[in-house]
């Protein structure tokens, strides 16, 4: 049984890494949409929004230290505290690829796009049903769901080497299309390393669960 007090304390650290996957995918959905819609002062808010997650790592940091320091937590309190700490890192980094995203987007600009935008919302969706799933997974500490998360990512790495072909080959066909599709495949590649990030959370929450450390993919 968890210590009263430390099961308090870690019940609300959860609940700020919660938080903090809602804050990662209300911002990856206006990011994607903003890009879609060619939408620049919405990019830029998308850009003023990643404070909030920044404010909520350093939050998820320093508790995590005052628990470590001051509660001196074993076995799966340690396993867990640590996780989430580790998980807001993972969260950061999302919420940084979706601004990544929106910075690209406003070098596009207003250009028509060189290509069908195709591929990218398709990232985009495996990207967010692997986001809400790690909630899910960490709400309910459910470490099958984390594993199958996990192996979704092998749809978004798929679905980005489609995105470079299609980019590469329309670059080198036109020249003249070689900012933009530098652009996108940038953008692809975002989604890509979101992707990878939300493998690594599944991992982190398998080990809170388990204590068991393992790279899947």
């Amino acid at each position: 049984m968890l210590n009263t007090n430390l099961g308090l304390s870690i019940d609300t650290l959860k609940q700020y890494t919660i938080n903090m996957i809602d804050q990662c995918d209300r911002i990856l959905d206006l990011s994607v949409k903003c890009m879609l819609n060619q939408d620049i002062e919405g990019c830029k808010k998308v850009i003023k929004q990643d404070d909030k997650i920044d404010e909520l790592r350093e939050y998820i940091r320093d508790r995590s230290i005052e628990l470590l320091a001051l509660k001196q937590p074993m076995a799966k309190d340690l396993r867990y505290i640590y996780a989430l700490g580790s998980i807001a890192i993972e969260l950061e980094r999302i919420g940084d690829y979706a601004v990544n995203i929106a910075e690209e987007s406003i070098k596009i600009g207003q250009d028509k796009y060189i290509k069908d935008l195709i591929d990218i919302p398709k990232m985009y969706e495996e990207c967010k049903k692997m986001i809400l799933g790690v909630k899910e997974s960490l709400e309910n500490e459910d470490e099958d769901l984390a594993r199958e998360i996990a192996l979704n990512d092998d749809n978004v790495d798929s679905l980005y080497d489609r995105v470079q072909e299609d980019c590469l080959k329309i670059m080198n066909d036109n020249p003249q299309t070689i900012n933009q599709g530098v652009n996108l495949l940038f953008i692809g590649r975002y989604l890509e390393r979101i992707g990878d990030h939300t493998t690594n959370i599944c991992e982190k929450i398998i080990f809170a669960i388990k204590g068991e450390m393992i790279e899947i993919g």
